[in-house]
């Protein structure tokens, strides 16, 4: 039963492009729920190396106006309008989450295990990801919805000066998250036998 449980779980978890603000659960408890899942991600050798910035109000409306400035300078004029667009659904959710990894600790990890230094940016990437899907997964299950967006490294140097990241925080992903206005519709998934193998 509890295997069901979970599979119903990760199944709820959607990429969702309408969001609004009005959520149900408290920013407290929003943080709160963030922070507990955050403790519990694994990683190789323990490294801990992804971090994150939770943005609301303010901060958040800072990163998209940062990013929409930011396309606007690399678009082409013409197709700009529909780049807005998607921006300012963005700007439309609750919150966004920054997703960073710190490479101080990778660097240092190198340095610890040389025989294995090649691996750890690798792994630290793998931990970073399974940080988002448990962040996402977890808004999925309080209500809320996200997608995930990858901006970078277009606007690293101006999110970094605005909110005062350390230099040594590589930015890897931004997840805005909120009410769901809209349910997804069906996916394509490839055959479960493309991509599973079992052998004995």
């Amino acid at each position: 039963m509890m295997e069901k449980t979970v599979q119903q779980m990760f199944a709820k978890r959607r990429t969702n492009y309408t969001l609004g603000k009005d959520v149900t659960p408290s920013q407290e408890e929003i943080t709160a729920r963030i922070e507990a899942v955050v403790r519990e991600v694994p990683s190789a050798f323990n490294m801990q190396s992804g971090r994150i910035i939770i943005a609301y109000g303010n901060a958040h409306d800072t990163i998209w106006q940062i990013t929409k400035d930011t396309l606007r300078a690399v678009v082409p004029a013409e197709a700009f309008a529909n780049t807005e667009k998607k921006i300012d659904s963005f700007a439309a959710a609750y919150g966004t989450i920054l997703y960073y990894d710190d490479t101080d600790v990778v660097k240092k990890l190198q340095e610890q295990f040389p025989l294995y230094a090649a691996n750890f940016p690798t792994w630290a990437q793998q931990a970073n990801g399974m940080m988002q899907y448990a962040l996402w997964t977890l808004f999925a299950n309080m209500g809320l919805a996200a997608n995930l967006q990858h901006y970078n490294p277009l606007i690293d140097e101006a999110l970094a000066s605005e909110f005062d990241v350390p230099s040594s925080w590589q930015l890897i992903a931004q997840m805005p998250f909120g009410q769901p206005l809209s349910q997804p519709g069906p996916i394509e998934k490839l055959p479960i036998d493309e991509r599973v193998k079992i052998v004995f």
